[in-house]
C-alpha cells in the first residue's frame, strides 16, 4: 500500500483558500476584508444572465477588448517604426492569447474562478491588495484617457458646428470637458443600477466599426493631401517600450476574463481556448487596419489621438468624432463604479450616502483636474499601459500560474510564464523610466494645433464627402 502524498506549502495554500471558498458558499464569513468582497468584475453581473454558445461569446469577447486604445495603434507604429511595429503588434496579439489562457487554467488549479480569488490563492492578502491597487489605478487613468478624448473630439465638432473663434468658451477644451462632466458622467456615474448601461455600451462596438469605415475612407480620399514626412514608412524607431504599452492597452480585457469564461454554456479549458484564439485574432485584424489606414493616411504626422490628424471642416470625421464621444461617455460611468467599488473594499465607509455620493463625486473631480492638466492621449495610453495594463496582462497572470501549478519554474511547462513574467516586468520598469524622463515632452501631441495639410494654403485640395 503506497503511501499518500505528503503536503508542502503549495497544497496547503490550495487546500487553505479552498476552505474559505466553501464556507463563503455556505454562507459563512472568513475573517479578512479580502474574503468578504465580491470581484469587482462581478458587478454587473445580471443574476438572470444566460450562458451562450462560442459564436455570440465571441462577440462579447471582441467588445471587451476593442475600445479606446485602437486609435492610438497607428501613433504606437510610428513609434516603433512601421515594419517592426507591425511584428511587435503581431507578438502582443499572441502574449495577451497565452496570458488570458494561463488565467483560466490557474483558476482551475486554484479553484478561484475570479482575478482578486485567483491572487489571494496564489500569494494571499499581498496579493489581493496589490491586485485590488491596479485594479483601481487601470480604470481611474482609463478614465482621464475618456475626459482627454471627450475634450479633444467634441471640442473640434463645435468649433465646426459653430464656426467658433479659438478665444470662445466652448473652444476650450477645459471647459467642454468641464460640461460633458457636470451634465452627462455625474449623473449617469450617480447611478446605482448599472446592468443596463453595461449592456448599452456594447454599441461602441458598432461606433468603432464606424469610426474604422470612416478612417477607410479618408485614406482614399484624403491621404494625397498629407505631405510625406522624412521619417515615413521607417522600418524601425526607438520608441518600442511606449509603444508596447499603447499596444497593452488596446488588448487590454483581463478585468473581465471570468466575466466572458462564465458566459460560456458548458464551459471548460479546451472551449475557452478556442473562443480566445478566435476573439484576439479578430481583434488583433481589427488593430491591424486600425493602424494600417491611420499610419498609411498620415506617416510621420499621426498623432497619439488619431482623430486629432483629420481637419475640423471634415464633417465625415466629425461624425466619426461624435459617435467616439459617445462611446466614451458610456463606458465612462463603468470604470468609474469599478474604481468606487476597489475603494469600498479597502476604505470602509459605513455611512451609504457618502459612500456613493462623496466617493463618486471625489473620484470624477480628480479624474477631471488631472484631465485637464494634460492634452496628450500617448501620454495617457503610454503611462496606463505601462504601470497598470503590463501588470494585469502579464506580469500577474503567469506570476499566479508559477505559484500555482506544481513542478519547478524552470520547467518546460513553466518556461513561456516564466518568460511572459519577465517579458512584463522588463517593459513595466523600461516604460515608466522612459515616460516620467520625458513626461514634459510635446512630441506625442499636438492639440490645438491646426496641421499644416488642413491650412488655407491646401485649400485647392480640400475633400468632399
Amino acid at each position: 500500500m503506497t503511501e499518500p502524498p505528503k503536503p508542502d506549502e503549495k497544497s496547503y495554500i490550495l487546500n487553505a483558500h479552498k476552505a474559505v471558498l466553501e464556507q463563503q458558499s455556505s454562507g459563512e464569513s472568513p475573517e479578512g476584508r479580502s474574503g468578504t468582497h465580491q470581484d469587482t468584475e462581478q458587478l454587473f453581473v445580471d443574476k438572470k444572465e444566460r450562458t451562450t454558445g462560442l459564436g455570440f461569446a465571441s462577440f462579447n469577447y471582441i467588445n471587451s477588448i476593442l475600445g479606446s486604445g485602437v486609435i492610438g495603434i497607428p501613433f504606437a507604429l510610428h513609434q516603433a517604426g512601421f515594419g517592426f511595429g507591425f511584428l511587435l503588434l503581431g507578438f502582443m496579439a499572441l502574449v495577451t492569447d497565452y496570458s488570458l489562457i494561463l488565467m483560466v487554467r490557474s483558476a482551475h488549479i486554484s479553484g478561484s474562478f475570479s482575478y482578486q480569488g485567483l491572487m489571494e490563492a496564489a500569494y494571499g492578502q499581498p496579493g489581493f491588495y496589490l491586485l485590488t491597487f491596479l485594479q483601481f489605478t487601470y480604470p481611474f487613468i482609463a478614465m482621464v484617457s475618456y475626459n482627454v478624448v471627450v475634450g479633444d473630439t467634441v471640442t473640434k465638432v463645435l468649433i465646426r458646428i459653430f464656426d467658433l473663434r479659438p478665444w470662445s468658451l466652448l473652444a476650450r477644451r477645459d471647459f467642454v470637458v468641464l460640461l460633458a462632466t457636470v451634465f452627462v458622467t455625474v449623473p449617469l456615474c450617480l447611478l446605482k443600477d448599472m446592468a443596463r448601461l453595461a449592456k448599452a455600451s456594447l454599441l461602441s462596438l458598432f461606433f468603432v466599426v464606424f469610426i474604422l469605415v470612416a478612417i477607410v475612407v479618408r485614406l482614399f480620399t484624403f491621404s494625397s493631401v498629407v505631405p510625406t514626412t522624412s521619417n515615413a514608412w521607417q522600418l524601425y524607431n526607438w520608441g518600442v517600450i511606449p509603444a508596447i504599452g499603447i499596444m497593452a492597452f488596446a488588448f487590454m480585457c483581463h478585468h473581465n476574463v471570468f466575466l466572458l469564461y462564465g458566459s460560456i454554456e458548458q464551459a471548460d479549458q479546451k472551449s475557452w481556448e478556442t473562443v480566445t484564439h478566435y476573439s484576439v485574432f479578430a481583434s488583433f485584424i481589427v488593430a491591424c487596419l486600425f493602424g494600417l489606414t491611420g499610419y498609411a493616411t498620415f506617416t510621420g504626422f499621426v498623432q497619439g489621438d488619431l482623430l486629432e490628424n483629420y481637419c475640423r471642416d471634415d464633417d465625415l470625421m466629425n461624425m466619426a468624432r461624435v459617435a467616439f464621444s459617445a462611446s466614451i461617455l458610456l463606458t465612462y460611468p463603468i470604470e468609474c463604479m469599478v474604481t468606487r467599488a476597489v475603494v469600498d473594499q479597502v476604505v470602509n465607509i459605513t455611512n451609504a450616502t457618502m459612500r456613493h455620493y462623496g466617493v463618486t463625486l471625489i473620484i470624477i473631480s480628480v479624474t477631471y483636474f488631472l484631465s485637464v492638466t494634460t492634452d496628450c492621449l500617448a501620454l495617457v495610453l503610454e503611462l496606463n499601459g505601462v504601470m497598470s495594463a503590463v501588470p494585469l496582462a502579464f506580469i500577474l497572470p503567469a506570476a499566479s500560474y508559477l505559484k500555482l501549478e506544481e513542478g519547478s519554474v524552470l520547467s518546460r511547462k513553466k518556461l513561456p510564464a516564466l518568460g511572459l513574467a519577465l517579458f512584463g516586468t522588463v517593459v513595466a520598469v523600461m516604460g515608466a523610466f522612459m515616460i516620467f524622463r520625458h513626461f514634459s515632452s510635446v512630441e506625442r501631441c499636438a492639440h490645438g494645433r491646426v496641421m499644416e495639410y488642413c491650412l488655407p494654403s491646401f485649400a485647392n485640395k480640400t475633400h468632399s464627402f
